[in-house]
């Protein structure tokens, strides 16, 4: 049996945190999808499609890591960087498990160098016209926030 993980957020944006907690996940899993949720207490800033374009590009040559929507999941794949963060996804990893007994949560902590890393933080930057590239994937042009 292949063992697939989801690892499910806004990405909003995707950063270079997110980036780490998949590749350091990459050798539990025969395959990771990127699942860009909607969460109802967010408004989303950046399209759907172009948080999908740039999880893609990341990824461009890991074919075991997919962005895409998923069927018949086992685990779910989550990062931690605060005791706050535990607590919020312990509580959600419990009623999943009451509601689904056979998928578990796997949780990987954060580096030292991306625990301060947030979308909600790198996303204030860049609407504030900052220059947030130290916390994006190396492959994502900061430019590109700033087009349209």
């Amino acid at each position: 049996m292949n063992r697939v993980a989801i690892f499910p957020g806004s990405f909003d944006p995707f950063t270079r945190g997110h980036e780490s907690i998949i590749r350091r996940a990459l050798p539990m899993f025969d395959q990771i999808i990127v699942m860009i949720g909607y969460n109802s207490n967010k408004q989303p800033y950046y399209p759907l499609e172009k948080r999908e374009e740039w999880i893609n590009r990341v990824f461009k040559n890991d074919p075991n890591i997919t962005v895409a929507k998923f069927e018949g999941f086992q685990y779910i794949l989550r990062g931690l960087r605060t005791s706050a963060d535990f607590e919020y996804e312990r509580a959600i990893a419990q009623i999943n498990k009451d509601m689904r007994p056979e998928i578990e949560t796997v949780f990987l902590l954060t580096t030292p160098e991306t625990t301060a890393i947030s979308s909600t933080i790198v996303r204030d930057i860049l609407l504030h016209k900052g220059d947030a590239s130290q916390f994006l994937p190396a492959c994502i042009d900061i430019s590109e926030f700033y087009e349209d």
